[in-house]
């Protein structure tokens, strides 16, 4: 079973020098053992031996003074051709709720040419439904951006946790972003709460680090009930293997047309990519 287009909706990347430092403790907070070494060499290594596409990276930013240097890494990183990738990256911006102009630093990360943003509320200590993050999103939505949330709980990070389905539904009511997505299949760990609460919404998943977390009845029966246009593949990289989180996918009776759909063609419709 094979599919030409394989986008991964949410990866990690860090200049060398921070990745050998950061990673290592970062696995050491949440127990786990990364599948690669978060660099971007190492990144698009795993990419080669999957035969993914592209992978988008995800800036998140812990204070509001790291805005200039971690999206100018992020817009070096980045492809600036869409028409012919190949085992590329294209990565969002990243912002911070405590930002002192938050609309000027999202407008000037749509002039860098991002094509979305990244929120960590557990990262950056914020409620998913705080205002802060409210008026980020609305700004956002309006200049046309992507959004990714980190959604339920972080395995590296105590309670509480910052974006519920609870605090998801108040934005959905309140902001109504078009193009809003909720990682880890909607909400890590709390996904009996997704089933009754978000599932079905107007919002997407991807399905990063869900996929071993949960079991396969659930997983399909969340997609399938959420539909299949409003999932993107995702691997969280480096916390799950690329190679191994499309082999388990794939393993699942999903059929040909709805696993084209999740590995690549909703992404490739968001980012604007051309599937021809």
């Amino acid at each position: 079973m094979t599919n030409s287009l394989i986008i991964d909706f949410h990866t990690h990347i860090f200049p060398d020098k921070l990745a050998a430092k950061a990673i290592p403790q970062m696995a050491a907070k949440a127990h786990s053992t990364p599948y690669v070494n978060g660099t971007v060499s190492d990144l698009k290594r795993s990419m080669r031996e999957a035969n993914i596409t592209c992978s988008v990276a995800l800036p998140v930013l812990t204070s509001p003074s790291q805005f200039s240097s971690t999206n100018r890494f992020a817009l070096e990183q980045s492809a600036k051709d869409f028409s012919n990738l190949n085992h590329d990256i294209i990565s969002f911006g990243g912002i911070h709720p405590d930002s002192s102009n938050y609309k000027a630093e999202l407008r000037e990360l749509k002039s860098m040419g991002f094509l979305g943003i990244k929120l960590h509320p557990d990262y950056q200590d914020v409620n998913f439904d705080d205002i802060r993050y409210m008026r980020i999103i609305d700004y956002a939505s309006e200049l046309g951006f992507i959004i990714v949330t980190h959604a339920g709980v972080d395995i590296g990070l105590p309670d509480p946790v910052h974006c519920t389905p609870n605090s998801v539904l108040h934005v959905l009511q309140e902001v109504q972003p078009p193009k809003l997505i909720l990682a880890h299949t909607g909400g890590w760990k709390l996904w009996d709460e997704v089933e009754e609460k978000l599932v079905g919404r107007d919002v997407y998943f991807d399905t990063a680090f869900s996929i071993r977390f949960m079991s396969s009845e659930q997983f399909m029966r969340i997609i399938r009930n959420h539909g299949v246009n409003r999932i993107l593949f995702a691997t969280d990289s480096p916390w799950d293997g690329q190679k191994e989180s499309l082999d388990a996918i794939r393993s699942l009776n999903f059929s040909e047309h709805e696993l084209s759909l999740i590995l690549g063609k909703n992404a490739a419709q968001l980012l604007g990519i051309s599937q021809s």
